[in-house]
């Protein structure tokens, strides 16, 4: 009886300790950097945001779907590829922060279903019309857009969202991309195709401030960070993954120049 009470007990603790690092896997918020201060002139930052998928755990709950992976091997390649000098661990922030304004890109992804406050509407409205830029990612269909919407009105009901052309300058910083080609994400890839939900066009559209500058750039039926997330991984195939790349660099480097 000893020896099972043993086993027993060995069990439970490989099983709570699992469960610890299960949990501790979504405190994200407190694992990731949310201090900016520092020497480099880059962050990969992410904003955290009250999401409408409110069974999943986690503080910003979408905001965290494809942390670290895809910040690290994007981090990676933004230094293989340019000369950026990008700090080494992403970071993270709510938008009602004041050190928002410090930094020149954000990121969120599934903006589908995030729940913006009219307090965070407005400063993310301040932080682009003084010269920030946003990209927003892995949303898809119909219905995610309009909940895409919901939020974005709040922040430029007076402004139009327009297709992003051939022609503009974020689509040749670094690479020449061609934004016809799906992104898939890795759910999509798994049942074999590469869209999701009715969304099967993809599409790249943005927000212009007064003097023609992107403010904001819409990855719509695409999904970079899954991409960049899935670089390292055999079966994810190589043609997404470096066209993802493609897109994040040139949106680095216009923040950085525009």
């Amino acid at each position: 009886m000893t020896g099972f009470r043993t086993r027993i007990t060995l069990l439970l603790l490989i099983l709570c300790g699992g469960l610890a690092i299960a949990q501790d896997r979504w405190s994200r918020e407190g694992q990731i950097s949310t201090d900016l201060n520092s020497y480099a002139e880059f962050a990969f930052t992410r904003i955290i945001f009250k999401s409408g998928y409110q069974p999943l755990p986690g503080p910003g709950n979408t905001s965290w779907r494809d942390w670290p992976d895809s910040d690290m091997h994007f981090i990676r390649g933004v230094k293989r590829l340019t000369a950026v000098d990008i700090e080494d661990q992403s970071r993270a922030i709510r938008l009602t922060d004041e050190q928002l304004f410090d930094r020149p890109w954000i990121y969120a992804l599934e903006v589908g279903t995030w729940l913006l406050t009219q307090a965070e509407a407005d400063n993310l409205r301040e932080y682009l019309l003084r010269g920030g830029f946003l990209v927003v990612d892995d949303f898809h269909g119909s219905v995610q857009w309009a909940g895409f919407m919901r939020s974005m009105e709040k922040v430029f009901p007076d402004r139009g969202i327009v297709d992003v052309s051939d022609e503009d300058a974020i689509m040749s910083m670094h690479f020449d991309v061609d934004h016809s080609k799906p992104i898939p994400g890795i759910m999509a890839l798994r049942y074999g195709v590469t869209f999701e939900h009715d969304g099967y066009t993809p599409t790249w559209k943005g927000i212009y401030d007064d003097d023609g500058r992107l403010m904001v750039i819409i990855n719509f039926n695409v999904d970079l960070g899954d991409a960049w997330e899935m670089a390292d991984e055999a079966w994810y195939p190589e043609k997404y993954t470096s066209l993802a790349y493609r897109f994040g660099v040139n949106y680095v480097l216009y923040a950085m120049t525009h």
